[in-house]
């Protein structure tokens, strides 16, 4: 039964080719153009309506929503109008994704950089990451689909290296039949942990050998020829689920983007794709009076769009990379399918914003270890991903590209408890030499043993506590009352 303020406004959503301009209804399973096979971008064609309200108002209904009993305007979809505006209530699928905290940086961690900074901890998402956002939008709309044409069986497929399956198998399993879940993974190269995710959640998993970018090609191929739902970033209702992420900093900061920085790894780029898109729809809209600077963030290992941007604006070529082993497993893309929404969104944004609103810098993954390593020393609960941007902020720093005055909010697209074995590697010293990460001892963390395992033989538990009290009195050098 549909609440009373559940948004009655409704758009039209279409399909449009990057390359060649095409357009699709947005009622069709499309990842890719049928012309060219360039990728989509959705657009309302009904945006134009919502002009009708000013920005303050647009502001006072987002805020508002926030005490909404509605359970479909609790999470992402309290931005509705500016997502999907296509599904109805029951269509809507929430899991708890969204609305996320920001969690300033700790005065000692802020003092170390040098300016004032903030985590946004989507670790905190279901499936413990960011793409949580994008499959609440892609599995609502999928609900809307099949309602629509009455299937009783549609397959969702992604590739992944970990994340994406997760949140995948997660909401296929939630949502249930007609939906049924596959997901195509790299033999080796995801944590045991987020293997044990999509495994938990009853997902028909897949390996394959290889890195993620082949695993992509084989579900573009299914994509294309048979009617499987493909929730990889190329499926463009994935890209207006995260643009929440925009959506829900601007209001944190109460619609003032003033000096403000984010920092946002590339990956596959669908996430700095989505948050600058997200943006320019609340600039339009005059939700916010000018937009913040995006600086997205790359590793060495896999660099592609940082050396594109790093060309001179005449010369500019795009080429992708072999990927190298990295830390930054989320972001070890070589060639990130959402490269040419990167590129015209880009173009827009530094339009809008002049042209250091958008950067991209480059880190290494002996930086992106010490940052995540030292974040999590202070409070935080930064995955590889949070440590690539705290890494990336600290390059920009030293560049000369991010003011003392400026304040920065750094993504932390998973929780850090996905990437224990990293950070078990860095305190023992066991990275292979391809990954080129050494731990700084002053970081290194590791149990001490107090006493032998026969010290607790034959004795009872008030002799082995008074023994064991002491071993730590000596080990900390306590001093009596």
């Amino acid at each position: 039964m549909a609440h009373a303020d559940f948004p009655a406004y409704r758009g039209r959503m279409e399909y449009v080719c990057l390359d060649c301009g095409a357009r699709y209804p947005g009622d069709s399973l499309l990842y890719t153009c049928p012309q060219c096979g360039g990728v989509f971008l959705l657009e309302n064609l009904d945006f134009a309506r919502l002009k009708e309200r000013s920005g303050q108002e647009w502001r006072k209904i987002f805020d508002d929503r926030c005490a909404s009993r509605s359970t479909a305007l609790k999470g992402i979809f309290r931005y509705y109008e500016l997502l999907a505006p296509l599904l109805d209530e029951d269509d809507i699928v929430y899991l708890g994704e969204g609305i996320t905290p920001v969690v300033e940086a700790s005065a000692a961690l802020r003092d170390m950089t040098g300016v004032a900074f903030a985590y946004k901890n989507d670790g905190q998402n279901p499936s413990a990451s960011f793409k949580d956002r994008g499959m609440a939008c892609a599995f609502s709309y999928l609900k809307w689909l099949c309602r629509r044409n009455q299937w009783d069986e549609v397959l969702t497929v992604c590739a992944s290296t970990g994340d994406t399956s997760a949140a995948a198998a997660l909401y296929a399993s939630y949502v249930g039949a007609p939906l049924k879940s596959v997901v195509l993974l790299p033999h080796g190269k995801v944590t045991p942990q987020q293997l044990a995710q999509p495994l938990g959640s009853g997902a028909t998993v897949l390996e394959l050998p290889g890195v993620f970018d082949d695993c992509m090609k084989v579900v573009e191929l299914l994509a294309e020829n048979y009617r499987v739902a493909l929730l990889n970033s190329k499926n463009s209702w994935r890209i207006l689920g995260q643009e929440s992420y925009a959506y829900e900093v601007a209001q944190w900061y109460g619609w003032d983007m003033t000096d403000q920085c984010l920092f946002v790894p590339i990956g596959n780029a669908g996430n700095v794709t989505a948050i600058m898109s997200g943006f320019l729809k609340m600039l339009d809209l005059g939700m916010i009076t000018g937009l913040p600077r995006i600086f997205g963030v790359q590793s060495e290992h896999a660099d592609p769009v940082w050396r594109y941007y790093d060309a001179p604006a005449g010369s500019r070529c795009w080429q992708p990379v072999t990927v190298q082993p990295s830390v930054a497993q989320a972001a070890m893309i070589g060639n990130p399918v959402s490269f040419p929404r990167v590129r015209m969104l880009a173009e827009r944004f530094m339009e809008s914003g002049g042209e250091r609103a958008f950067q991209v810098v480059r880190v290494t993954e002996q930086q992106i270890m010490d940052a995540m390593i030292m974040a999590n020393r202070h409070g935080h609960i930064a995955c590889t991903q949070g440590g690539e941007c705290l890494a990336g902020l600290r390059n920009a720093r030293t560049l000369g590209l991010v003011g003392d005055h400026e304040h920065a909010v750094l993504d932390a697209t998973a929780h850090a408890l996905k990437f224990a074995g990293f950070q078990d590697m860095y305190f023992n010293d066991a990275f292979p030499p391809e990954y080129g990460v050494s731990p700084d001892r002053s970081l290194a963390n590791l149990p001490e043993l107090l006493l032998p395992q026969s010290a607790r033989e034959g004795r009872d538990v008030a002799e082995f506590a008074s023994l064991g009290a002491e071993a730590v009195v000596q080990r900390l050098n306590l001093q009596k009352k």
